[in-house]
Parts: C-alpha cells; sequence; structure tokens
C-alpha cells in the first residue's frame, strides 16, 4: 500500500467509528470511500446493522459486494449521515467533488443526511479552492450553448477558465450514471466559491456542479505527523 492509500484508509477507519447501530448512511465514491466501504463491510460481517444509500453504481456494487444492506433515497429519503471524500477542501468545509464522476448522486445523498464527514488524506486540505478542475455535469442537450454560458458565468466573475469535456478511459466522452457528460472546468483558484455556486447553478444545461458548499459537517484529514477533524 502506497503512503497516500495508507492516509486515506486512516481517515476513513476514523470516520468508520462516528457510525452507529442502526444508521442509515449515505456512502460516497471514490478510492478514499473505498476503503471506508471495505471497513463498513467487516464491521458489517461481525454484526453491525446498518443500512446504506450508494452515490454511484460503482459504490454499489462494492457495498453488495463486501454484504451491505442497501436501499435507495425513494424508499429511505432521510439519512443519518453521509460519508464521502473530496478532491479539494478548505479550512471552511468549501469542497469541490466530482473527480470520479459521481457529483449529482454525492450532492443530492449529502444534502438528505443530518450530517456529512469529510475523509481525506491531507493532500487534499488546501487554503484556496480551484487547484483542481471544478467538474460541472452538463445535458448533452445544447451542450455548446451551456459551454458559452459557463464561460460567460466566469467572465462575469473576473476569473478565467479552461473548458474541457472528460473523457473515458478508453477515449470516448464520459457518461455519468445519470447519462450526463462532465466539464471540466479550470478556473485556477476560485475567489468567491459562494458566488461561482450560485453563478454555475443559474446556467440551465448545468445540471449539477461540483462545489459543495454548506453541505459537509465535519472532515478527518489524514496526515503523516497523525489525523486531524475540522468541524464546520
Amino acid at each position: 500500500m502506497s503512503d497516500s492509500d495508507d492516509l486515506k484508509k486512516q481517515a476513513a477507519l476514523a470516520a468508520l467509528d462516528h457510525v452507529e447501530p442502526g444508521m442509515k448512511l449515505g456512502i460516497g465514491t471514490g478510492s478514499t470511500a473505498a476503503f471506508f466501504v471495505q471497513g463498513l463491510g467487516e464491521r458489517v460481517r461481525g454484526g453491525l446493522d446498518i443500512i446504506g444509500v450508494p452515490t454511484s453504481e460503482r459504490t454499489a456494487k462494492l457495498a453488495t459486494a463486501e454484504g451491505i444492506r442497501l436501499t435507495t433515497l425513494d424508499e429511505t429519503p432521510h439519512l443519518d449521515l453521509t460519508i464521502d471524500g473530496a478532491d479539494e477542501l478548505d479550512p471552511s468545509l468549501r469542497l469541490i467533488k466530482g473527480g470520479g464522476g459521481a457529483l449529482l448522486r454525492e450532492k443530492i445523498v449529502a444534502s438528505s443526511s443530518d450530517r456529512m464527514i469529510v475523509i481525506a488524506d491531507g493532500s487534499k486540505l488546501v487554503d484556496q479552492l480551484g487547484a483542481f478542475p471544478l467538474p460541472i455535469e452538463v445535458n448533452h442537450f445544447g451542450l455548446g450553448a451551456t459551454l458559452i454560458a459557463i464561460e460567460a458565468a466566469a467572465r462575469q466573475l473576473d476569473q478565467p477558465v479552461t473548458l474541457k469535456r472528460r473523457l473515458a478511459s478508453d477515449g470516448t466522452a464520459f457518461v455519468t450514471d445519470g447519462g450526463h457528460a462532465i466539464i471540466d472546468a479550470s478556473f485556477g483558484l476560485i475567489r468567491e466559491p459562494e458566488a461561482m455556486n450560485l453563478a454555475l447553478a443559474a446556467i440551465p444545461g448545468v445540471v449539477e456542479h461540483g462545489l459543495f458548499i454548506g453541505i459537509a459537517t465535519a472532515a478527518v484529514i489524514a496526515r503523516p505527523d497523525g489525523v486531524i477533524w475540522l468541524h464546520a
């Protein structure tokens, strides 16, 4: 296991201690969340009774293989806790998510939960968001017009931007679980995350974007010198 993976696992296991019997749990997507799912599976097989809502088809397959009982938000619309990773987070617990392409479901699940704990290694904690390109999930219909609108929104915020359509590993256009495209927007450092959040949400062709603001309630960060917690 690499040093980075070891830190991800430490963060995941620290958050796992906050999972209590009987919880309805949102289960995240990504490399750090995968360590959480594996740890959760061990506890479930040891007798922990929880039910989970996965944030992606990939997480659903992993959780099923681990023996974790799953449900849907239609069946269980209110959750106690979501545990998920982040591509970036700042000290105010503003996040960039969506590197794995599951941002829409991740945001729906997290927003349906009483609490959200972010799990990450220390490299994900930044002073200012934006070094990681912001994933924007968009409708295929009118894609060109949507790109123009994103560029216009960036100009209004005096924010440079380069837009790139995400490709799958085989070189074809990436398609989300919801059937949408992903545009990775490189803004550089995002000076006004709240304003960017509102501007992107106002564009009709934008299904959702990867800025998570006011959603996370705590974060556990694993660094070489130890594990730290941040709270909203």
